[in-house]
């Protein structure tokens, strides 16, 4: 067939049907492309050597030198932050993540039917955390892992399919990077007032499974001294805002209520899980 000249596609056109066909096998070749493109140019950064930018200007030309040592490696994650998405299904929260408008991200995405999406490498950081605060680390992008599960944290459940998918990753991010019991949280557990995820989740089953603490089914009293604001604190908790810290435990290990206060049993509860740290 002939085309006339006003029918004949474009360069434009053409370049883009090229691109169309060779995402035809990946509907995410585009994106797995700036991927890649990304970590090509950090891998020239930790390439360097010398390490650009990085020297004193202020020792001088002649005050200065590089010498690399052999004893190095790469930066590993400490900490596993469990969210929520708050949206309706994975394909949206993947699409989120690809918008540079949002500049979110996380390290993995399950899906309620349990499929787990790896969308950072382990060893990057991933935009997780936003501002938050656990014990003294206060980027907790850069020392942890980020772990979304689909779910709108309003009337969605827990599927067992999910969790169980869960717990198989947590054992694999556990072991690989020996990540201490006590270092599986929750969004809302590092950043009080400002985030709630994920809500009414089954933190006593990961407990089971060595992931996080929880407390013993018989509760002991606490000593009469018994100092609730330092409990908070000493297991991580950031209490500049005390309302909001125990807001933040309540979602974690209370759940039925989360009203900012501690009852007489919500006091035993922080007592027994303060004895675990």
């Amino acid at each position: 067939m002939l085309f006339s000249k006003s029918k004949f596609p474009s360069v434009f056109t053409f370049s883009l049907l090229l691109i169309l066909s060779a995402c035809g096998t990946n509907k995410y070749a585009a994106t797995e492309k700036i991927y890649k493109d990304k970590a090509k140019d950090f891998s020239k950064i930790i390439g360097t050597v010398p390490p650009t930018g990085q020297l004193y200007d202020s020792l001088g030309a002649t005050n200065q030198e590089w010498v690399g040592s052999v004893n190095f490696g790469i930066r590993k994650p400490n900490f596993v932050v469990i969210h929520h998405t708050a949206q309706d299904s994975l394909a949206q929260t993947i699409k989120t993540f690809f918008s540079t408008k949002a500049g979110t991200s996380a390290h993995y995405v399950i899906s309620r039917d349990g499929k787990v999406v790896h969308m950072v490498n382990d060893y990057l950081r991933a935009n997780h955390a936003g501002i938050s605060k656990w014990g003294k680390d206060t980027d907790l992008n850069s020392s942890s892992i980020g772990i979304e599960l689909d779910n709108n944290g309003l009337t969605d459940p827990w599927p067992d399919a999910q969790i169980n998918s869960l717990l198989k990753l947590l054992a694999t991010l556990k072991k690989n990077y020996s990540i201490p019991t006590a270092n599986f949280i929750g969004h809302a557990d590092i950043a009080p007032k400002r985030k709630n995820d994920p809500k009414n989740f089954p933190w006593k089953k990961l407990a089971d499974k060595g992931f996080g603490y929880w407390y013993d089914d018989i509760l002991k009293n606490p000593p009469a001294d018994f100092n609730t604001e330092m409990a908070l604190k000493y297991i991580g908790y950031d209490t500049s805002n005390l309302p909001a810290a125990i807001t933040a435990f309540k979602i974690h290990f209370i759940q039925s209520d989360i009203t900012p206060t501690l009852t007489p049993v919500d006091v035993l509860v922080l007592y027994n899980v303060y004895t675990k740290y």
